[in-house]
């Protein structure tokens, strides 16, 4: 999969860049002359959190538990991990763009004067924001930092990604994005793996970017994983992309490709031999049953 954060560095001729220690602010803006995604369908993912703004266009983003249509004017929080991004090549897409890790949100979170209640809301993986009148000024004073050829002093840019984080815990209205910040603070390590995996199953991670999302080695992650799920990190992803693709073989719509791409499995001759030792038939086969 490709590394998000590491695509956007690649090409600072798209987009203008500021950096601040593991967090990211870019204006990253895409022409039709200059896109970095060359396919309709990308999967993309990222071991930092991050928080958009659409300028302009429209892409639509494809996660485990759902997908989400993203244009002008949405504003959004997406947890760190894997999404498949589908491209519209009629049209551009310009966003301002904010990568933050775990422990940056929770460092500001702690500093704040009244601490964050606890909100038992359930979130998912993209998450809209409130696009208050606070927030929208906020990036309209981005702008200006983008407009200006001066690359502004690191310890005012870390100010404004501590800026943006307290404006959206400020906000009540974003009681989704709240229960989430409550999670990254005080969840067990436990229950943070087990999340984690199942927001990531179905997508073709390897054992190193599953651990780096955990917040672990890779030696840690398989010893946590194997106490936590009583099995090891390879056969539960197995048996859960093999599940989730069953499950795809109902929808019609979908060739053996597409079903094996969208569980996670590298190639569509690695699904049909895991299948069919899984359940002693081909996938094609498995539709035909399943569709009568």
């Amino acid at each position: 999969m490709v590394n998000f954060i590491e695509s956007v560095l690649k090409y600072p001729e798209y987009s203008r860049q500021f950096n601040c220690g593991e967090s990211l602010i870019t204006v990253f803006n895409c022409p039709l002359e200059a896109r970095l995604m060359k396919n309709r369908f990308q999967d993309l993912w990222t071991q930092n959190n991050y928080i958009f703004y659409v300028i302009d266009g429209r892409k639509v983003w494809h996660t485990a538990h759902g997908s989400y249509d993203l244009k002008k004017g949405s504003c959004v929080f997406i947890q760190k991990g894997a999404s498949i991004i589908e491209q519209f090549f009629d049209i551009g897409f310009c966003l301002v763009l904010f990568f933050i890790p775990d422990q940056f949100i929770c460092d500001t979170l702690k500093a704040r004067s009244v601490p964050i209640g606890k909100v038992n809301k359930n979130y998912g993986t993209v998450i809209q924001l409130n696009t208050s009148e606070t927030l929208e000024t906020f990036f309209l004073s981005m702008s200006s930092y983008f407009a200006s050829t001066k690359e502004p002093d690191r310890g005012l840019l870390e100010l404004k990604f501590r800026e943006l984080i307290l404006t959206l815990a400020d906000d009540q209205h974003n009681a989704e994005l709240l229960s989430y910040f409550c999670s990254l603070m005080n969840e067990p390590q436990s229950v943070s793996l087990q999340r984690i995996m199942e927001d990531n199953y179905c997508f073709n991670l390897t054992l190193e970017q599953y651990a780096e999302l955990c917040n672990r080695s890779l030696s840690a992650f398989k010893r946590d994983f194997q106490k936590v799920m009583n099995t090891t990190p390879g056969k539960w992803l197995l048996e859960k992309r093999l599940n989730h693709a069953h499950r795809l073989l109902l929808n019609k719509d979908k060739n053996v490709n597409e079903v094996a791409f969208e569980s996670g499995f590298e190639n569509a001759s690695h699904f049909t031999r895991s299948f069919k030792a899984r359940y002693n038939e081909t996938p094609s086969f498995a539709r035909k049953k399943l569709s009568i």
